[in-house]
């Protein structure tokens, strides 16, 4: 069971690596990098690539760890209880199964995808060690025990919102994807757009980097923006020459709203094309 990357997805070789060695380990593998590089992706793709189910678990700032395990509906049993309905005898009909109760007892070795889990409470990783560290969790409401018969493979995303405790990160294979440099990246955007014309992904190239270059950008373009900056290029069939030789950093590209986010960024690049036409370049 190795992952070599897949047709729709460019991994570089030590991407490869981590990723055979947290399945090997059976290790949750801690993905972290830029927004848009990818990670969510990844897990995606390791289950595509071993054949494997994905289940995915995307945490926002009021998810809680236990809600992953299960949550027990004492509303939904007691409105049953005043309506007189027999399903109140047996608390299991109030017991609803959370992403790793799933992943514990799929039927099939699963990819569990635990996505941006620093958007959460900074306890939130401390609440899930012993849980991860075992692969099993007892249901006090039923008494039973949900244990896995064999550790799924786990992927875990961070945007470095939060810095992830010492001791979650104990228990984890760390991988950080590096910004795709140039050749990767057209390795990725001949995935994307075969046949693509190669004067435009240059051209392209050069303008995409040199923004990413700007001193003072608030955030940086990255690879999803690259992807739909070429598509939008391609759809309005933009003439070469709209792509001007000249230095991204001095003027705004065309379609900039694919690649620049917010308005600060907007008006550094307004301000440099201002000043350079000033400077009568």
């Amino acid at each position: 069971m190795r992952f070599e990357g897949t047709a729709d997805y460019v991994a570089t070789a030590d991407l490869k690596v981590a990723v055979n060695a947290a399945v090997l380990l059976r290790r949750p593998l801690l993905v972290k990098g830029e927004p848009g590089t990818g990670k969510t992706v990844l897990a995606q793709q390791i289950a595509a690539a071993l054949d494997a189910p994905l289940i995915e678990w995307n945490i926002k700032s009021t998810t809680k760890a236990h809600q992953g395990l299960y949550e027990y509906d004492a509303v939904a049993r007691l409105r049953d209880g005043q309506l007189g309905d027999e399903r109140v005898h047996d608390i299991s009909n109030y017991i609803r199964k959370g992403k790793l109760w799933e992943a514990f007892t799929s039927p099939k070795l699963p990819v569990l995808l635990i996505d941006e889990i620093d958007k959460a409470d900074i306890e939130f990783p401390n609440d899930l060690l012993q849980e991860l560290d075992r692969m099993e969790f007892h249901v006090y409401e039923t008494g039973e025990t949900v244990k896995a018969q064999e550790r799924p493979i786990v992927v875990i995303t961070s945007n470095n919102e939060k810095e992830l405790p010492d001791a979650f990160l104990r228990r984890c294979f760390f991988h950080y994807i590096q910004f795709p440099d140039r050749e990767t990246m057209q390795a990725i955007i001949d995935v994307h757009f075969p046949g693509i014309q190669k004067i435009l992904v240059n051209r392209a190239l050069e303008i995409f980097y040199d923004v990413r270059e700007v001193p003072g950008l608030k955030k940086k373009p990255s690879t999803s923006e690259l992807l739909d900056w070429l598509k939008l290029l391609l759809a309005e069939d933009m003439p070469l020459d709209v792509l001007q030789s000249k230095d991204a950093r001095k003027a705004i590209p065309p379609l900039h709203g694919a690649l620049l986010k917010n308005e600060q960024d907007v008006m550094l690049f307004e301000r440099l094309a201002f000043m350079s036409r000033r400077q009568g370049v």
